[in-house]
């Protein structure tokens, strides 16, 4: 989620990276490209990168996080009649995200007739997912193919439970964070079915944040299941001195930590654990 401060409009130059990416058409149909929801440097750099991507002649599908898949009409029809982002948001966008990090996004894919896919469950639908189980909203062809039929994987269950609980600044309540789990899946487990259905042609693209495209835990671990691993790759976009595990993606680009309160003071009390995630998730 990211921070609801109040935040200046961003002129997408070219920012500093860790890593470099060349700006030709990707090796892999599928790109997975991360974020730390409130760092404009992030931002700015990996719209540097799918933009050069793009002017080079790929024409991905874009699976993005802050769209709630609930959106989709609303979205496919404003892609056709909206001739800027901000009409494109105000017809299916919601206010839980800083709209002004994806507008270049959203008006790249409006220039390029690209498609635009919601990536995300709604908040409903996670605490459906937390109360009934994946086929109350993902249905039960999502929960064969993707075997959430069987329990799942210790080592996912594990990570990804720390994850949250880390995120949430120790302070989750008790009982809570299996289910937690189960909402983080769900969302994982729609991004990979939408990747998965459209990069047939020209490829597709995930924007989310980087919890959303580990290798070890997010997205990839649900994708491996249906595509080959050398068909997609995974970009962090992280800060200096971040905490992201090296070995969940192919290449990590680091910026400058964006100056930010401590997301801990959120947590003032048990039940605001389950509202103010760490924008670093």
């Amino acid at each position: 989620m990211a921070l609801r401060a109040k935040l200046p409009v961003l002129l997408f130059a070219a920012a500093m990276s860790g890593c470099a990416v060349q700006p030709a058409l990707p090796s892999a149909k599928i790109l997975l490209l991360g974020e730390v929801h409130d760092n404009p440097l992030g931002h700015q750099q990996r719209f540097a990168d799918l933009q050069k991507r793009v002017e080079a002649g790929w024409r991905p599908a874009i699976v993005m996080e802050q769209f709630d898949r609930g959106n989709q009409a609303a979205l496919t029809q404003a892609l056709a009649s909206c001739v800027d982002a901000q009409c494109v948001i105000h017809a299916a966008g919601g206010n839980r995200w800083e709209w002004p990090y994806y507008e270049p996004v959203i008006t790249l894919a409006l220039r390029h007739r690209l498609p635009l896919l919601a990536g995300n469950v709604s908040r409903a639908e996670a605490a459906m997912v937390m109360k009934h189980g994946f086929a109350a909203v993902l249905g039960a062809d999502t929960v064969a193919a993707f075997r959430l039929d069987e329990p799942l994987p210790v080592d996912l269950f594990e990570g990804q439970r720390h994850a949250i609980e880390i995120g949430h600044c120790g302070k989750l309540p008790l009982g809570m964070a299996q289910g937690m789990v189960r909402a983080q899946v769900a969302r994982d487990v729609w991004m990979a079915k939408m990747l998965q259905n459209n990069a047939s042609s020209g490829g597709a693209v995930l924007l989310a944040g980087n919890g959303h495209v580990r290798k070890d835990l997010g997205v990839p671990r649900w994708l491996v299941l249906t595509t080959a691993p050398s068909r997609f790759q995974v970009h962090a976009y992280t800060e200096k001195g971040g905490a992201d595990n090296a070995t969940g993606y192919d290449v990590i680009h680091t910026v400058a930590v964006h100056p930010r309160p401590d997301p801990c003071l959120a947590f003032a009390t048990p039940s605001a654990a389950s509202k103010a995630p760490n924008p670093k998730e």
